[in-house]
């Protein structure tokens, strides 16, 4: 084992369209043998600093109307990608501000997730926008991009690709543990106590309630889930939101707003106009939890423990009903956030994304073909350089 590190960005925009994540953090370089995960990694992880710049309003907007097609999307598109990179940027100075020791030149890459716009592996086709180009030009570091096309080209779902870096930071012998992450939308990673990794998408997190508090009262999100908490679980809106195909499909499989957007959920609304609007987001707060929770104790039943990261994690209104949906199902496992595990909720993607930069300049694969249904392991990303 190569005991020496590297330093390296993360950076991660999901679903929730909020902003950007982003963390320098030196890495302990890994073996050569193949391996996605790095068990131990851990403890030599060491993170030098990390940043959230939200979007601005218009950057929001253009973002979300890119999320269906429309008029004259190749330009829109072209234009997002540019404010993307900016912003990017932006982040990117943030954390070096942060970290004067830590010169440009030291930097091995930033690893960077774009963000989403189509996601299609069912059409052979995933799309996160942005352009590393500019952001090379305007960082002068090099950049890896473009994380997810290579796992759907070998025939995966190009997603999710954090269950490896899961295992390689949080795993821990003899232990059973689930790594839930509600961003958008929710996945699971499940690092049993074997060694294996399974994990796929669970279906909605914060996307539809973020979705229905901006509507009602135009929130970005419910803090603390105090809105949702206010109202009760509508038991037939909830029945006729877990009506839905994707649910019922076994893994691998991965979803996005592609499938759970807001005519989504209009639809599903359509037959329950008298349900009061406090309701209906105490509704949505428990599908999110109810589909993840359905998922766990039908894959790993014999969980220790489950950690959530992401936005998610801190809706306590949200956690409270994961753990009373385990419950119900004879799960015991004890819920809690990866705080416990010595990293915070809102970090793990942008790590993951430094950790997938960090395999591809190692030339390592960074998918788990068990994980996303690829042929095998693959390198993902592709470099543009300083």
């Amino acid at each position: 084992m190569n005991n020496s590190s590297h330093v390296y960005i993360g950076l991660m925009s999901g679903t929730s369209l909020d902003g950007v994540d982003g963390v320098l953090v030196s890495l302990p370089d890994t073996d050569d043998s193949g391996n996605a995960g790095n068990a131990g990694a851990s403890t030599r992880m060491q993170m030098l600093a990390s940043a959230y710049l939200p979007f601005s309003p218009e950057l929001r907007q253009q973002l979300m109307a890119l999320q269906q097609p429309g008029e004259n999307e190749i330009h829109l598109e072209a234009l997002a990608a540019n404010a993307l990179a900016q912003r990017y940027a932006a982040c990117i100075a943030s954390l070096l501000e942060q970290s004067p020791a830590t010169p440009v030149a030291q930097i091995r890459a930033a690893g960077v997730h774009g963000q989403t716009i189509r996601h299609r592996p069912e059409l052979g086709y995933t799309r996160q926008t942005n352009n590393p180009s500019l952001l090379a030009e305007l960082c002068g570091i090099d950049v890896v991009a473009d994380i997810r096309s290579r796992d759907v080209a070998a025939g995966g779902q190009g997603a999710p690709l954090v269950p490896a870096f899961h295992r390689a930071v949080f795993g821990a012998a003899g232990a059973c543990r689930v790594v839930v992450n509600i961003g958008g939308i929710g996945n699971i990673s499940i690092l049993r106590t074997d060694g294996t990794t399974t994990g796929f998408d669970t279906g909605p997190g914060n996307v539809l309630m973020d979705a229905w508090i901006a509507q009602q009262h135009g929130k970005a999100y419910d803090e603390n889930g105090d809105w949702a908490r206010q109202g009760q679980v509508h038991a037939a809106l909830l029945a006729a939101l877990c009506d839905e195909d994707y649910l019922r499909q076994a893994p691998p499989k991965s979803t996005g707003r592609d499938l759970f957007r807001p005519d989504w959920m209009a639809a599903k609304l359509q037959a329950f106009a008298a349900v009061a609007a406090v309701d209906v987001q105490a509704t949505l707060c428990a599908f999110t939890a109810l589909t993840i929770a359905a998922d766990i104790a039908q894959h790993a039943a014999d969980a220790d423990s489950v950690y959530v990261c992401g936005g998610g994690a801190y809706n306590a209104c949200l956690l409270d009903m994961l753990g009373q949906q385990l419950q119900q199902r004879g799960c015991h496992a004890r819920v809690t956030t990866t705080d416990e595990l010595g990293v915070s909720p809102n970090h793990v993607e942008a790590l993951a994304f430094a950790w997938l930069a960090q395999r591809f300049t190692q030339r390592l694969p960074g998918n788990l073909p068990e994980v996303t249904g690829a042929r095998g392991l693959r390198i993902l990303g592709a470099l543009y350089p300083a």
